[in-house]
């Protein structure tokens, strides 16, 4: 097996070498794709007004619903029409061939804006895509969750991302575990293809933890996952290796997204 190696991006966006994960070298899955993007959803109206909570402090609920019936805002969408010019400058045979998609509304609405650039290849939806389930702290913004729950918001502060798990909901662990097994069965059923992914934040860092492979440390204090922000691994018919994390430059001269990145 061949080691892997922790890749720190640049300002750009651009992954560069960086030092080998661990005491010892994490051993990368096997995976036959050629290639591998994965998309954040452009920003979210709850995007919006967690930012406009986290402002003001107050601990209401500014989002009413379904987190997964969530949609873009208007400035998700002008970002997911530059995530198209991104996808249709591809040379031909180098682009995405597949597409896998999150079922949630802001993935699919990022989607269906970049669809028009690559109107042939093929497209699913896949459940184990879904962005982190939060249980009964659904669309609580941090303040919300101290006002009702200070001690829920402690141990939450406790454990951090990757092992809290709120009641009824995901750690980042749980995450990694459903993005695993969707990266092994991708593996075998798209063998040579070139897969493009659009989803959330979380399965872009549950990804980078899976394709690090066995001995990877916990991603406790990755770079962010902008917005419509692309991060791509490069395969090599055995492995993928990451080439690029966050990549933004498709989005110079949109305003800067709000909420948590």
């Amino acid at each position: 097996m061949s080691a892997s190696r922790s890749d720190t991006p640049d300002e750009s966006g651009t992954a560069v070498p960086g030092r080998a994960d661990g005491p010892g070298r994490a051993l990368l899955p096997a995976s036959a794709l050629a290639a591998l993007w994965a998309v954040r959803h452009g920003q979210s109206t709850a995007n919006v007004a967690f930012a406009e909570a986290g402002r003001t402090g107050s601990a209401a609920l500014p989002v009413t619903g379904r987190d997964s019936d969530v949609p873009l805002s208007a400035l998700g969408r002008a970002q997911a029409r530059t995530l198209a010019g991104w996808l249709a400058g591809h040379a031909p045979g180098a682009g995405p061939d597949l597409v896998v998609c999150s079922p949630y509304v802001r993935a699919r609405q990022t989607w269906q804006a970049m669809a028009a650039a690559a109107p042939d290849v093929p497209v699913l939806v896949d459940e184990r895509l879904r962005d982190r389930e939060m249980g009964v702290f659904e669309l609580h913004p941090p303040a919300a969750l101290a006002a009702r729950a200070p001690a829920e918001a402690a141990r939450r502060a406790l454990l951090g991302e990757w092992s809290y798990r709120p009641p009824g909901g995901e750690a980042l662990a749980d995450v990694a575990l459903r993005v695993r097994d969707f990266t092994s069965e991708l593996a075998g059923a798209a063998a040579g293809r070139r897969v493009l992914l659009v989803a959330h934040d979380a399965i872009v860092i549950a990804l980078r933890h899976v394709l690090a492979g066995l001995g990877a440390p916990v991603p406790h204090a990755l770079p962010p996952v902008p917005h419509a922000s692309v991060t791509h691994w490069r395969g090599d018919g055995r492995h993928l290796r990451l080439a690029q994390w966050g990549r933004t430059a498709h989005l110079a001269g949109l305003a800067r997204p709000e909420g948590p990145a």
